[in-house]
């Protein structure tokens, strides 16, 4: 990525707008995720509601012990067996991190994804709330046209990075909650994860 592009990429996110980037799972549609304002925003593109709250992409494995608290042997192992990569973590978020994501009841869902236009994104702007680059109810995008079909002049700028390897989301595991639980099963199955953490984990109600 040209140092020009990603210095625009990083004003528009510090003036609390929207962008859209590529990553290793599906077309992402991201804020700061420090601005309340700006994860409204958001929320709104995305037509959700507050009670659904986006999970937060992270530049590297060492943002949990930043973010979070009372993280599990069993988060820093997945993590470290599978990120970057198609995984989500539900973990607690520290008490003074002072972000409003919406209704998370105490939690944050991280993920480093192994994308390098957008590590080198999240490297110089920060953690961003990211959900899929897609109306509610709507297929995610997998490249950036069908983003812009969603979105349009709504998202000031799009990351093109190509078409995206396919259009499964990532795993998201909860382990926030006592024993590890499934909370979506995307690129990474049960039985690999369960194997990386060194415990059963249960699956999805």
């Amino acid at each position: 990525m040209a140092p020009s592009t990603l210095e625009i990429l990083i004003g528009v996110i510090r003036s609390g707008r929207l962008v859209v980037l590529p990553t290793d799972t599906v077309y992402g549609i991201g804020a700061d995720a420090r601005s309340p304002r700006a994860v409204a925003g958001l929320l709104a593109a995305k037509g959700r509601g507050r009670q659904m709250p986006p999970p937060v992409l992270v530049p590297d494995a060492d943002a949990i012990d930043r973010l979070c608290v009372d993280v599990p042997d069993e988060a820093r192992a997945l993590s470290r067996a599978h990120w970057p990569g198609g995984l989500t973590l539900i973990l607690r978020a520290r008490p003074d991190l002072g972000w409003d994501l919406g209704e998370t009841g105490g939690t944050i869902a991280l993920r480093m994804p192994d994308h390098p236009m957008a590590l080198a994104l999240l490297r110089a702007a920060g953690p961003l709330a990211v959900t899929s680059a897609n109306l509610t109810g709507r297929p995610p995008a997998t490249d950036v046209s069908q983003a812009v079909g969603s979105f349009g002049g709504v998202v000031a700028a799009y990351l093109d990075g190509g078409p995206t390897p396919g259009s499964t989301p990532s795993t998201i595991l909860d382990l926030a909650h006592g024993r590890p639980r499934a909370i979506r099963v995307g690129t990474l199955t049960l039985d690999a994860l369960c194997a990386s953490a060194g415990a059963d984990i249960l699956p999805a109600a």
